[in-house]
């Protein structure tokens, strides 16, 4: 499996990392312009990922417009619902605004923080991204 990580905080970003390197190769950003590129970038060679782990607030572009911007590449280029990136929203923000909005742009599940490694583990299991 090949894995996004986007996270601003760096103890944050290296506990997923460790953890989400045991399913698969995983690339890590810092804000949401350097996930678009590597999104991008992922079109480009044919090698998309198969999970997004976004945070919400993160500099330059926040997760929901990040979010916003990937659906909206994945329809221009014909991706299907059955093959489009799985994007696990995760925050630390408790505002059921957010994880809402979240949903409605097209998210596949929410993990708050600080993370519980059981749940997302689940939470990938529920996508048939492990077993």
């Amino acid at each position: 499996m090949k894995i996004l990580i986007a996270e601003d905080d760096r103890l944050s970003r290296t506990f997923l990392e460790e953890f989400m390197k045991d399913y698969g190769t995983c690339d890590s950003a810092e804000d949401g312009m350097a996930v678009l590129d590597y999104y991008l970038d992922s079109l480009k060679t044919g090698e998309p990922y198969d999970l997004l782990c976004l945070d919400i607030m993160m500099p330059k572009v926040d997760g929901l417009k990040v979010l916003k911007v990937i659906r909206g590449l994945e329809k221009q280029h014909n991706i299907s619902v059955e093959k489009h990136l799985r994007i696990i929203m995760m925050t630390a923000i408790a505002d059921m605004e957010y994880v809402d909005q979240a949903f409605q742009l097209g998210c596949d599940a929410y993990a708050s923080k600080p993370i519980d490694t059981e749940k997302v583990q689940e939470v990938m299991q529920n996508l048939n991204l492990v077993e």
